[in-house]
């Protein structure tokens, strides 16, 4: 095993973190803006990309799991219970949050990378709140509340799909389901020729993915200097900003870990993006309305994601790339979460809620 520094660590993730960000700024790329096309217009091309991304994910994480560099057991996805009601109420309310804002947290930091001091605002309360639920004064409620309704798992099982088939007597589904999948994902990709012909999208799809890849190959070989981190961890953009947030506040040397590394680096990919493309500009709020809307969507996107165990990144790819029994689930609520924020935003109430505009 080959021992990073926490300062390596860190370092690694400023630099995932800046190829992201660089190129999903270019590309337009942005998880709300893809589900609100799908709900709103019909239209999947960036859905498909983010399932682009997953399909490089997948592919990179389980090479890394079949070659022993990465335990799943050792990340926060794969659990041998599944708290079920914590992860739907938290990826409902973190879906609403997202359409209230107009992006997700990763977002918020691209938008803040080109000058929108709105995200600063919307990722300190994020932060704020995030961190409050997973370790401050709602994390009571929490723990004591929504993660006491679970599924237990049998026979001592971590939560990750390929495991419980091989335990019911599969034991090439790690490989099938990781074939398949990867397959299908990149097949939808491919047969859509605007897509063929969209270069930073596709550019920007498959960095992700591989930096979802790097992130867990990062963890899984470094030594944390900051033990309250999982050990193996890869792009997410929830807890990480909590703990940023704490770090500065109060120890600053917690701050060379490889997901906060992640969030200064997608800010400074994003600058350097608006720099490159002559699109850098400062942007404030227009109003006390839309602050207000910015606020309520930051403190419901910072707590439900932790109650979610993640983001749109962290679940949608990252703990996707795990194949965790978490991430439909997450995914479903996100996306119904994002409907209804849609429908007041848009149609001013819920009535024609599942009708496209």
């Amino acid at each position: 095993m080959i021992e990073l520094p926490a300062w390596g660590a860190a370092l690694a993730g400023v630099g995932v973190g800046a190829a992201c960000g660089f190129t999903v700024r270019r590309a337009r790329l942005c998880s709300f803006g893809a589900v609100e096309d799908a709900w709103m217009g019909g239209d999947t091309r960036r859905l498909r990309i983010f399932g682009l991304a997953l399909a490089i994910a997948l592919i990179g994480t389980q090479a890394l799991i079949g070659l022993h560099l990465l335990d799943p057991a050792n990340s926060t996805y794969v659990q041998p219970a599944l708290p079920w009601l914590s992860i739907a109420v938290g990826s409902t309310l973190f879906g609403l949050g997202m359409a209230l804002v107009g992006t997700c947290g990763f977002g918020s930091l691209i938008r803040l990378g080109a000058g929108d001091l709105r995200s600063l605002i919307v990722m300190m309360v994020f932060g704020a709140v995030a961190y409050a639920t997973l370790r401050g004064m709602f994390a009571p409620i929490r723990i004591e509340v929504l993660e006491k309704v679970y599924w237990p798992l049998p026979g001592g099982l971590k939560g990750d799909l390929a495991g419980i088939l091989t335990y019911l007597g599969a034991p090439a589904a790690r490989v099938l389901i990781t074939a398949a999948g990867a397959l299908v994902l990149i097949a939808i990709v491919a047969i859509d020729p605007r897509l063929r012909r969209s270069p930073r999208l596709l550019l920007a799809g498959a960095t992700l993915g591989l930096a979802v890849v790097a992130g867990w190959w990062v963890t899984g070989v470094a030594v944390d200097a900051f033990d309250t981190v999982p050990r193996a961890q890869s792009l997410t953009f929830v807890s990480p900003v909590g703990r940023a947030l704490y770090a500065v506040l109060s120890v600053p040397s917690a701050l060379l870990e490889f997901g906060i590394g992640t969030l200064a680096g997608v800010t400074l990919g994003s600058f350097l993006s608006a720099l490159y493309d002559r699109e850098f500009r400062w942007e404030a709020f227009d109003d006390d309305r839309e602050m207000r809307r910015h606020l309520l969507g930051a403190v419901l996107m910072g707590g439900g994601g932790v109650l979610a165990g993640g983001c749109t990144i962290g679940q949608g790819i990252s703990a996707g790339s795990m194949l965790a029994l978490s991430w439909p689930l997450a995914i479903a609520g996100m996306m119904i979460g994002a409907r209804i924020g849609i429908a007041f935003l848009v149609e001013g109430s819920i009535r024609g809620l599942w009708q496209r505009g």
